[in-house]
């Protein structure tokens, strides 16, 4: 909630015991989502949800909103839909917003027209809660709450590491060559590998890719982060190549990896075994999981009173 760097000395301050009526966020490790935003704006930006006739996110800065001046603060925002005008020339749209932050100590919900990162980021205050747990909200209309999201991030993966053995390297022929499937963190995946390089403008590169599996593709507006390293393996053991993603997706089912990961010319002296097989690797760090309500799955109408 940013409204400048300015110090306001008279603060007006809500409570309500009825939760938000709109759409609520909750985050389960609110550390790591300070940490993982810095890859995305440094804002996380909710799935989208419906009030009054049009789709909406919830955008949330956990350090605040910088080029609002909001250093300092916890910003949050509602962004309307483009796609939402689709149908009818764009015009304003007015909204009276309330927004919310839950308090865990006093089991209410707070509104508040400056709230500072320090006061929120203090335990001993109860926004933060239950070992890094937090909750923004923003109500539209009064009636019951039906559309909600649960953002965490998964650091104790079951079996993180994948490892791939591409027989006959030198051999290949297609195009591209694909994984395996695998699972880990709640999701099923495969690696991608091009033997002559992705973009196919040239034959000098190896590409590697993460993929989801067919089956774990994401819909159409949620947000996926992963942590994690992709290793071509050194024959010796000694100087694997490796790269590590740090990074969001959102949507359509596209790769993370990198075109020019290893020159072939390199992976010849030096990553292929005496059998002509080139291992890869990826191991995960984090991955995130996002539950969402029944009805935020798809789009529903509200008037606004």
């Amino acid at each position: 909630m940013s409204t400048g760097s300015e110090v306001i000395s008279t603060i007006v301050k809500k409570w309500r015991e009825h939760p938000p009526s709109s759409y609520c966020l909750k985050v389960d490790n609110f550390k790591q989502l300070e940490k993982f935003t810095t890859s995305s704006d440094d804002k996380y930006e909710s799935r989208l949800f419906s009030s009054g006739g049009y789709n909406w996110k919830l955008i949330v800065y956990p350090k605040g909103n910088k080029r609002d001046n909001g250093k300092g603060f916890i910003s949050m925002y509602v962004e309307i839909d483009s796609k939402s005008f689709i149908s009818e020339p764009q015009c304003e749209v007015f909204a009276e917003l309330i927004f919310f932050v839950y308090n865990k100590k006093e089991n209410k919900y707070f509104t508040i027209q400056v709230l500072s990162f320090d006061s929120f980021n203090n335990p001993e205050n109860g926004y933060v809660f239950e070992e890094d747990q937090c909750e923004f909200d923003v109500r539209y209309i009064t009636s019951p709450l039906t559309s909600w999201e649960i953002l965490s991030f998964n650091k104790k993966l079951q079996k993180p590491k994948f490892s791939w053995t591409v027989k006959k390297f030198s051999q290949l022929k297609e195009h591209e060559y694909t994984s395996n499937k695998f699972s880990v963190g709640e999701r099923n995946w495969v690696l991608k590998l091009y033997p002559k390089g992705y973009s196919r403008e040239d034959d000098k590169w190896l590409s590697v890719f993460l993929h989801l599996a067919d089956n774990g593709a994401p819909k159409a507006d949620e947000k996926i982060f992963v942590q994690a390293n992709l290793r071509v393996l050194d024959q010796h053991g000694s100087n694997h190549k490796a790269y590590q993603m740090n990074t969001w997706k959102i949507g359509k089912n596209l790769g993370w990896g990198w075109d020019e990961f290893l020159s072939l010319e390199e992976l010849r002296k030096a990553y292929l075994d005496k059998e002509d097989a080139l291992n890869v690797e990826a191991e995960f760090e984090v991955v995130s999981a996002t539950k969402y309500s029944p009805k935020s799955k798809h789009c529903y109408y509200a008037a606004i009173n």
